[in-house]
């Protein structure tokens, strides 16, 4: 299973989806060694629509948290690490807190959510974890109080549209019938636009990564007719605004677009986060052609990158 294309999916999508709701940070860096949550999200004080409309999503957005998506299921010792990281942030907010002499509650701490595919028995009785079906999806696995941690196994989650969301960083089957539900919300639905725009850049970056298997084909397969739709739309757009300022200037902005969106998906899969020198490499990548310009995103280092186009 290509690991990390999924990784740098799930966090991209969920920052897009809860950036309406509250401060959104990705790959927070833990104080106590060289470690790193996924997503540390803080929301807004004011509550606003896009948490109803998100669903289950937004309903894990009510509170400060750290959201640990997984591509395949949490492994004991992966849900270990995520639980240590939120005691690492607990140690750091009382720490703040003394510092500036306030009292920070139970309630007030953040709450970790582990987003696993699936989760098993032997996995979920080893946490001693519980439901809360009277406010809860089936699917939601609480741990102790105190732990404020909760285990969600995608797939274990009822399809409805409160859950469609999350059910988008499931696999095989459970996330291509998202898909589906996806691909038949109303086109003008900015969720829908932000969901779509994200899978594909994963479509891209798994079709130059040389490591796919079975699963990433059939994931390929499906998003392929949206992608050829969106190329339409993007080169209609293109043509419809050429109309006005030159045709062939309008449908060059729409290439242009994509080959952008090419070039950032594969920047971010390899070296994560992109700084200022990654910004002005992407203007001088534009120039070249996919067939240029692949190879050398998949082979160069950094330092070499930066040597040949800085």
């Amino acid at each position: 299973m290509t690991r990390f294309p999924y990784d740098q999916f799930a966090k991209d999508y969920l920052k897009e989806l809860l950036q309406p709701l509250g401060e959104v940070e990705t790959s927070r860096k833990v104080p106590a060694e060289i470690r790193e949550i996924d997503v540390y999200y803080a929301p807004f004080p004011q509550s606003t629509s896009d948490k109803i409309e998100l669903g289950l999503l937004g309903k894990l957005a009510t509170e400060p948290a750290l959201i640990e998506p997984f591509r395949n299921a949490a492994t004991i010792v992966e849900i270990r690490s995520c639980i240590n990281k939120l005691f690492d942030i607990f140690a750091e907010i009382k720490r703040q807190a003394k510092g500036d002499k306030n009292r920070i509650l139970e309630s007030e701490l953040p709450r970790l959510w582990i987003l696993s595919p699936t989760a098993s028995e032997s996995i979920l009785n080893g946490f001693r974890t519980s439901l809360d079906e009277e406010n809860w999806e089936v699917g939601v696995n609480f741990l102790g109080d105190y732990l404020r941690t909760a285990i969600v196994a995608i797939h274990q989650l009822p399809c409805t549209k409160e859950t469609l969301w999350l059910r988008i960083l499931g696999k095989g089957r459970v996330q291509q019938q998202a898909i589906d539900e996806l691909e038949s919300l109303p086109q003008d639905n900015l969720l829908r636009s932000k969901a779509i725009d994200l899978l594909l850049s994963l479509k891209t970056t798994l079709e130059v990564n040389q490591n796919v298997d079975e699963e990433d084909r059939n994931l390929i397969m499906r998003l392929s007719p949206i992608y050829e739709q969106k190329l339409a739309e993007v080169k209609q757009k293109g043509i419809q605004e050429g109309i006005q300022e030159g045709i062939q200037e309008g449908i060059q902005e729409g290439i242009q677009a994509e080959r952008r969106n090419v070039i950032e998906n594969l920047l971010q899969v390899r070296f994560g986060q992109l700084d200022a020198e990654f910004r002005v490499i992407i203007e001088h990548l534009l120039a070249l052609t996919p067939e240029e310009f692949t190879p050398l995103l998949l082979q160069l280092s950094r330092e070499e990158l930066l040597e040949r186009f800085l």
